[in-house]
């Protein structure tokens, strides 16, 4: 099932968005490498208007290949769970309107942002939105740091444990990418 909550983006309605539109996002994977075969078999996205997050997309999706054990065991995302869940040509262009020029921002964005644009590549669409990695930024930000993860850098940034969240689920990486890049923006 493909979410979308609180649709106060009025690019909805108007087609219109503010010219600070951006969108955290993640994606959970088959493997490491879209060269190698490997797809996205989960999206997670919110939008972020100013300091809040507005709005959210996420969805498992089916893409019919088999997830190696190890993989699952990073991700937690099985076979099963991806039985009935949307295809690819059913989820990526609604993410595509979700994502509609906005500026991306991800934890490590190379990472998901090639893989996005090859399940667009696939479908005929192509992903030119410009975008921003909080991973970088925290290295240059925080080279004290013991390592750049995503929950280090959020306990860092936010102060709070992130035990309430799912490490390695797309939506709520999506979240902590936003609420970090957001934290990074006010220095």
């Amino acid at each position: 099932m493909i979410l979308l909550r609180n649709r106060l983006r009025t690019y909805f309605v108007t087609g219109y968005k503010s010219i600070n539109s951006y969108v955290a996002l993640d994606v959970e994977t088959t493997g490491l490498s879209p060269r190698n075969g490997d797809r996205v078999i989960e999206i997670g996205a919110v939008a972020i208007e100013g300091q809040s997050i507005v709005d959210e997309f996420s969805s498992l999706i089916d893409v019919d290949k088999m997830i190696p054990w190890q993989v699952q065991q990073v991700h937690g995302i099985t076979n099963e769970m991806l039985d009935g869940e949307p295809k690819p040509d059913e989820v990526l262009p609604e993410f595509y309107k979700f994502i509609a020029g906005s500026i991306l921002v991800a934890h490590n964005a190379s990472f998901d942002i090639s893989f996005l644009r090859h399940e667009f590549a696939l479908l005929g669409m192509s992903l030119n939105n410009r975008f921003l990695c909080t991973l970088k930024m925290s290295r240059k930000l925080y080279p004290y740091l013991p390592n750049h993860k995503l929950e280090t850098v959020s306990r860092y940034l936010l102060g709070r444990s992130c035990n309430q969240m799912q490490m390695h689920r797309a939506l709520d990486d999506a979240k902590l990418a936003a609420m970090i890049w957001i934290e990074m923006e006010k220095i």
